[in-house]
């Protein structure tokens, strides 16, 4: 007799009851990130599906393993639409879907527009943790929507800033965003009118903008000695010569430098980064491989791209932990 198979269900409002701490999130993302350290993952370039011609928006398709006590093969379709604001919706939707490794059946589907969020800040965090100056005081951050929260929130949970510099295109969407970031971190949100005033100076910079296109609006010239930058915006904001200044660059993944999108497109196409002159994934450095930051006076390059790993990983905690408080559905598929 064919066995049963059940689908584990988690809609927005069962991710929300689960209320996931900050050690949570970071713990999964960062078990994940020594498992492909220590090559217990498989992960395959991420693929894009352009819809339409004139709709500002594309979907990215996210596609893995991760082993372990976790054993999934998962696939993430996100739906990035900038101008979803007008309608008052998210950037972005997701679907996260989990598979028995062993015999393809399939496992959980997880709305993973919350986890595309939590997972990206925990990775741009535990990057900071590993690559970062020893005493960081000012952080700036440009972007306010999509993955902007968790960003500063993750950030904030690790490191105790003097200053915390926000900036974004729009003027009603950054001080909404300092208004939530205040009230939720009971700390005081810094807004600037432009991206210098923000970066100039800063510690560690994340530039999380949302450009409909390449446009190098944040200069080389601005960045600190012994600063860690984080760009990984779709559309490219960086100059071509950043790189000229960094000491060590540091991804997620190489097997994702390539394709369409990312803030050094440009810089791996034209082969000015390669995988000869990447210092490290933070897999390796997590896993005690490679080095991170060996002093305060190095520039580092953090670039990520988004990895079906980290994906899994948080999907699973929330599906463990929605097991324990009864939350969520249970399906039967077959």
């Amino acid at each position: 007799m064919t066995p049963p198979v059940y689908i584990d269900f988690l809609n927005k409002f069962d991710i929300e009851a689960l209320n996931l701490t900050d050690v949570e999130i970071l713990n999964a993302i960062k078990s994940s990130l020594k498992m492909q350290g220590n090559s217990e993952t498989s992960i395959e370039p991420r693929t894009h599906i352009q819809p339409r011609a004139g709709v500002e928006g594309h979907f990215n398709v996210l596609r893995g393993w991760i082993g372990g006590g976790i054993d999934s093969a998962g696939t993430k379709v996100v739906g990035d639409f900038v101008d979803n604001y007008k309608d008052h919706r998210p950037s972005e939707y997701g679907i996260l879907t989990l598979f028995d490794p062993r015999t393809g059946a399939p496992k959980a589907i997880v709305d993973a527009t919350g986890i595309t969020d939590m997972r990206t800040g925990a990775i741009t965090a535990l990057g900071a943790q590993y690559l970062a100056p020893s005493n960081p005081k000012i952080l700036a951050h440009i972007g306010s929507r999509g993955t902007a929260y968790w960003n500063v929130r993750l950030l904030c949970s690790l490191f105790n800033f003097a200053e915390v510099r926000i900036h974004s295109k729009r003027k009603e969407s950054r001080e909404a965003f300092a208004k939530k970031l205040e009230v939720d971190l009971k700390r005081k949100i810094i807004v600037t009118e432009n991206w210098q005033d923000c970066i100039k100076g800063a510690d560690i910079v994340v530039e999380a903008s949302r450009l409909l296109k390449p446009e190098a609006l944040f200069k080389t010239s601005w960045i600190k000695k012994g600063s860690l930058v984080i760009p990984y915006g779709t559309m490219s904001a960086v100059e071509r010569n950043i790189l000229d200044v960094m000491d060590k660059v540091v991804m997620d993944d190489w097997g994702q430098a390539h394709g369409k999108f990312g803030s050094l497109r440009e810089h791996v196409d034209s082969g000015l980064l390669t995988a000869e002159t990447l210092h490290a994934e933070l897999g390796d450095i997590v896993a005690e491989k490679k080095c991170g930051r060996i002093n305060d006076n190095e520039n580092i390059l953090f670039w990520h791209r988004g990895l079906s790993l980290s994906d899994i990983a948080l999907g699973h905690a929330m599906l463990d932990k929605a097991k324990s408080l009864n939350l969520g559905q249970r399906l039967r598929f077959y």
